[in-house]
């Protein structure tokens, strides 16, 4: 018998993963390593095997990655739930799910350039770390880019932070392999799509910046012709600065 096309154990073991941060948060200052960790392989066994996430590296990238480390302390012992989180400055975490579909989707190869908008914590920037690529983050909010930059440093992320509004990209870098806007916009910023080499991808939320939106891929012909592709609904806090004008 199958509960929302989870077999009986698989049910079993998601139901202990969504408990257990419950649990915890009993003693979440006693929380250690061993505890962070079983929550950490948890999450990735039944919200992310469980569902359509199938790369191989960025299952054992997110089993890896300290997420509880990119959330505010009182939120800490919710950081391998399945939900986005709330950081600073009214901006959030996107659920872990959410950070691997997209990471998967990018089809992700080592030694490629990649350019995130929206750097927000840092953990997807961290995720794309991991997965061996060149990674450049751009992050409109001054606060939250300089937290971020100091976060990835001290725990060994060679990722580049710029603050910046993420709209116009960063040309000093490009062009990139793939681009990926952790922000809901409505509609592809025209400098992301020159900045990005002909075969890329670029991958965001698009569509009504304040309700739902579309996770959408963007592809770019040899010839420069863009073909789209969507994926499936979701709902991101609206990109800001140039996009909102």
């Amino acid at each position: 018998m199958d509960y929302n096309g989870r077999s009986l154990k698989s049910t079993f073991w998601f139901l202990i993963g969504m408990l257990l941060p419950g649990i915890l948060l009993l003693g979440a200052t006693n929380l250690h390593a061993e505890d962070w960790n079983t929550l950490r392989q948890s999450m990735v066994r039944d919200q992310l095997e469980a569902r359509d996430i199938r790369d191989p590296k960025v299952l054992e990238v997110m089993n890896t990655i300290p997420r509880h480390l990119f959330v505010p302390k009182n939120v800490q012992v919710y950081a391998y739930s399945d939900r986005p989180l709330p950081i600073a400055e009214g901006q959030t975490i996107s659920q872990p799910y959410i950070v691997a579909l997209m990471s998967q989707l990018l089809e992700l190869k080592p030694g490629m350039k990649v350019l995130e908008i929206g750097t927000g914590s840092g953990y997807q920037a961290a995720v794309l770390d991991r997965m061996d690529v060149e990674t450049y983050s751009i992050e409109i909010i001054p606060q939250l880019a300089k937290e971020a930059r100091q976060r990835l440093s001290s725990l060994k992320y060679a990722v580049e932070v710029k603050n910046a509004d993420g709209y116009f990209g960063w040309p000093e870098h490009a062009p990139f392999d793939r681009i990926i806007v952790t922000a809901a916009a409505n509609h592809i910023p025209r400098p992301l799509l020159d900045q990005l080499k002909p075969g890329g991808h670029l991958i965001l939320p698009l569509g009504r910046t304040l309700i739902f939106q579309t996770l959408t891929i963007a592809t770019k012909q040899p010839d420069g012709k863009i073909d789209v592709a969507h994926h499936t609904d979701v709902r991101f806090v609206p990109m800001t600065g140039k996009m909102r004008e």
